[in-house]
């Protein structure tokens, strides 16, 4: 991959001027709060601007037995959403197509090389009723490596080869290449897309996933949409992944990957004095719209590459609603906490005050290396931990920047006790499912060390993952190969399981591990500091589920899964740098119906032919496990 400094000599670059009007085809001239244009800071996004759109409850479709929406009678108490005749046939196809390419762009006014889809980060918001089948046409428009998206959260029953994890569910798309991704919204609420080959998506790979389906409380007037939340790092992400196997505390040879920014929307502003980077001053923050009287539903989505992300609005609660794709019942806050890959959907309430403006902010807080007593749950230069988009009123002045402060007390962003979610006993799903007795039980240590060669991975049972792009696992299990992979591919075979318990330990190195599960929700059973009990089951009646989950800096997690769905299923951490350092496992679920049931679409094969071909006259620079 080339470096940093050949990406920014081989694109044109930013032009460092005053504001000046950005519009692209059918689109409205929009204007930066200050010094650059959105076609600068995010291309052809709209998020963050008041061009941005609001969302309808439901979009058209066929509405069963003239029924007031597209799911019926269906609602979040009464319908089990892991049941296939449960879920709303709708018969509706949403296309898209999208080309990846790199590209300059500068959102928080450093420019930096980077990946997106059609020219804009955030990339195109994907948006279905719950039922939908979603196309996605992907061309790869990289020279030099190849690509492929992963849909998070979404359950691919009937469909894991479209699960998008390279070496895993398919073969990378090679460079010219174009696959056609299609998957049905199974689950409702909010999600996101991003790369899931290597580290693509930390520089810009991604966007949000609307499934419109009931809510635990639907009682609200107007759906801003999803909030894109992130670190922000001023390097590509080939030269961040080399530095993570070679970090120490004293930055010698190489600093471990500490965020340089925080985003909304991708937007903040950055001080150019402390860069050496191109950079514009007072870039621009993202800006919404909220109407008096009226409730709000945000869709909170964590995109962060490391940072467990604090979010708050000055002087508000917050309703909480849904986390990750799971209707729960209603509980206040003022701080909502997510890790990497979570999602959190809240209803806010507008106050009376027309003319009023408020920040919404989002903090990782301080530094995991700063001082005794004071260090952060995540990795920061310190310059910019912070990130805050004003929320203005129908009749407040939008040139003028609101001047509200926080209230949350900064003890409240702070190592180790804050460095997990909400407690388990907050969050009740809307939808009652028991706990049952497992049949099978996984446990593993979570360590990190040196390896052999000098470079810092993570082990989960003193193994790290390395992938194969050339070798899909779900392929050869396919084949009936489901007993000589080698040791670093992490394959677990289930057999004839029904119910998995998944037991981890988080020991040593202490950071904080949000566990993403491909192809499931996992009930969440149980988490803390230090060992689980053996026995203690947080609301064993009715647990927390959700696709991501933290595990606490030296502390457990323990999940479960019914396996119900036939492929193959990465279970990670989701911080961009444990997944590359090899913190991953795969569950090979129902083998004998993986052989005999799953049938590969012929493109399958003909993506994988594509991708050996490009392969064998050029070199494959992958550096790291290649998730």
């Amino acid at each position: 991959m080339p470096s940093l400094r050949n990406i920014l000599a081989a694109v044109l670059p930013l032009a460092c001027t005053a504001v000046v009007d950005a519009a692209g085809p059918g689109r409205r001239n929009v204007k930066s709060l200050h010094g650059l244009p959105q076609e600068n800071t995010n291309g052809g996004s709209q998020l963050g601007t008041f061009s941005a759109p609001t969302y309808p409850q439901w979009m058209d479709g066929p509405h069963p037995g003239g029924s007031q929406t597209p799911w019926g009678n269906r609602n979040a108490q009464n319908c089990n959403p892991y049941n296939p005749n449960d879920i709303p046939n709708t018969g509706v196809t949403r296309h898209y197509s999208w080309t990846v390419t790199n590209t300059t762009m500068a959102p928080d006014g450093v420019e930096l090389a980077m990946l997106v889809a059609n020219g804009a980060f955030p990339g195109e918001t994907i948006e279905a009723n719950w039922g939908d089948w979603i196309e996605v046409a992907v061309t790869n428009g990289f020279t030099v490596e190849g690509t492929s998206i992963h849909w998070h959260g979404f359950l691919q029953t009937g469909t894991p080869y479209m699960d998008g994890t390279p070496g895993v569910t398919q073969c990378p798309i090679a460079p010219g290449k174009t696959f056609t991704y299609r998957f049905r919204a199974e689950l409702y609420g909010t999600s996101w897309w991003h790369g899931h080959y290597s580290a693509q998506y930390v520089n810009g790979l991604s966007g949000a996933i609307i499934i419109h389906g009931p809510a635990s409380d639907s009682n609200y007037d107007i759906d801003v949409g999803p909030v894109f939340l992130s670190d922000w790092f001023h390097d590509y992400e080939n030269n961040l992944i080399e530095d993570i196997f070679y970090a120490t505390e004293t930055c010698v040879p190489h600093c471990p990957p500490m965020s340089n920014n925080m985003l909304i929307q991708g937007k903040n502003n950055y001080p150019c004095n402390t860069t050496s980077l191109p950079c514009t001053p007072n870039a621009g923050l993202a800006s919404f719209k909220f109407q008096t009287g009226k409730k709000h539903r945000l869709r909170l989505i964590n995109h962060a590459a490391e940072a467990l992300l604090f979010f708050s609005i000055d002087g508000y609660t917050m309703s909480v609603i849904a986390n990750d794709f799971v209707p729960i019942e209603p509980y206040e806050t003022d701080l909502v906490v997510m890790g990497v890959g979570q999602r959190t959907d809240v209803i806010v309430t507008g106050k009376d005050n027309a003319q009023e403006s408020v920040y919404m902010r989002v903090t990782e807080g301080p530094s995991g290396l700063g001082p005794a007593g004071k260090t952060g749950c995540s990795l920061n230069t310190g310059v910019s931990i912070e990130a805050t988009a004003p929320i203005y009123y129908q009749e407040a002045d939008t040139s003028i920047l609101p001047n509200t402060t926080s209230a949350i007390n900064g003890s409240r962003y702070l190592f180790p006790t804050n460095c997990g979610n909400t407690p388990l006993q907050s969050t009740i799903p809307s939808y009652a499912m028991e706990v049952k007795q497992p049949d099978k039980t996984l446990a593993f240590l979570m360590t990190g060390n040196y390896n052999a060669t000098g470079a810092f991975v993570w082990y989960m049972n003193n193994v790290t993952f390395f992938g194969d792009y050339n070798d899909p696992i779900l392929y050869e299990a396919k084949l009936g190969n489901t007993d000589n992979f080698t040791t670093e591919r992490q394959v677990y075979d289930m057999g004839n399981a029904t119910v998995l318990r998944l037991v981890l330990t988080s020991v040593g190195f202490p950071a904080s591990h949000p566990m993403h599960i491909h192809g499931h929700n996992m009930q969440v059973l149980a988490e803390g500091v230090g060992s689980w009990d053996g026995t203690t089951i947080i609301n064993p009646s009715n647990p927390m589920r959700r696709d991501t989950q933290i595990v606490r800096p030296n502390g457990y997690l323990v999940v479960q899964i019914e396996l119900t769905n036939p492929g193959v299923w990465a279970f990670h951490c989701h911080v961009a740098w444990h997944i590359s350092e090899g913190m991953n496992i795969n569950i090979l679920e129902r083998p004998a119906d993986v052989k005999g049931e799953v049938a590969l679409p012929y493109v399958m094969a003909e993506t994988c032919r594509d991708w050996a071909a490009w392969t064998g006259g050029h070199v494959v620079p992958q550096i790291d496990s290649g998730l």
